[in-house]
């Protein structure tokens, strides 16, 4: 598993990806939370709250993890090395895990220098410091959560195609789907007293619930076993490829 994790790691940072997908990020989160006017910017809120920053990041990964997932098992594919590396003496876990970790702490990585608009904010804060300090780690435990989610999703779908493009697609529509889908579903409230349980199947509705700085062990509980559902797909997915092969 190590080896393949380190070889992940090292293919993003030998080339651009990594770093584009830090800076991307950072850059597009800069802007928004800054100098663009709107709902997300935090100096035309008036208040300090870094609250505008975790309401922009699911959308900004929905889009930024399937780009980093899209190569995982597809590249593997379209190389033809993929066969090679289900009959070598590793198994499918071990594979899977060592792709998704690889991704995760690009995804760590990327999130990691956000810090940097919590201090800005703690520090315009009147007084200084005036910040609910629960609520923000409370967030960003949601938004490690919420981007385990998403990578598992991101690495599904590179399972699926050889094509790295179809494989982006494909994950970034599950991620619209099992985010804001349920939570819609549930504002039309055509499910009448079983709404409650739809949107609780979203991953919205706890990303919004450990945002609140109270940590639900039935929110972690859901992260946990949202990731483990789509790799379990993946594994479906590769074993069948390897009993082809």
């Amino acid at each position: 598993m190590f080896a393949i994790l380190n070889k992940e790691i090292q293919s993003f940072f030998s080339s651009p990806i990594g770093y584009l997908v830090i800076g991307i990020f950072l850059v597009a989160c800069g802007l928004f939370l800054f100098v663009f006017s709107g709902e997300y910017n935090i100096l035309d809120n008036g208040f300090a709250d870094v609250k505008p920053f975790f309401n922009l990041a699911p959308w900004i990964f929905i889009f930024l993890i399937p780009a980093v997932t899209m190569k995982s098992f597809s590249e593997e594919k379209r190389q033809g090395t993929m066969e090679l590396l289900l009959t070598k003496p590793i198994g499918l876990w071990q594979l899977i895990s060592g792709k998704y970790l690889g991704s995760i702490i690009l995804v760590i990585l990327a999130i990691l220098p956000s810090l940097l608009y919590v201090l800005t904010v703690y520090q315009l804060g009147n007084p200084v410091g005036n910040l609910d300090i629960g609520a923000t780690l409370g967030s960003y435990f949601g938004l490690l959560f919420l981007g385990g989610c998403y990578t598992a999703i991101g690495i599904f779908a590179s399972s699926l195609s050889r094509n790295q493009i179809v494989a982006f697609v494909v994950a970034v529509f599950l991620c619209f789907f099992c985010y804001f889908a349920f939570e819609g579903l549930a504002g039309y409230n055509i499910f009448g007293e079983a709404t409650y349980g739809v949107e609780y199947l979203g991953i919205s509705y706890h990303y919004q619930s450990i945002s609140r700085g109270v940590i639900d062990t039935r929110d972690i509980i859901y992260f946990f076993s949202f990731i483990f559902l789509f790799l379990k797909l993946t594994h479906i997915k590769l074993k069948s490829i390897q009993q082809k092969s």
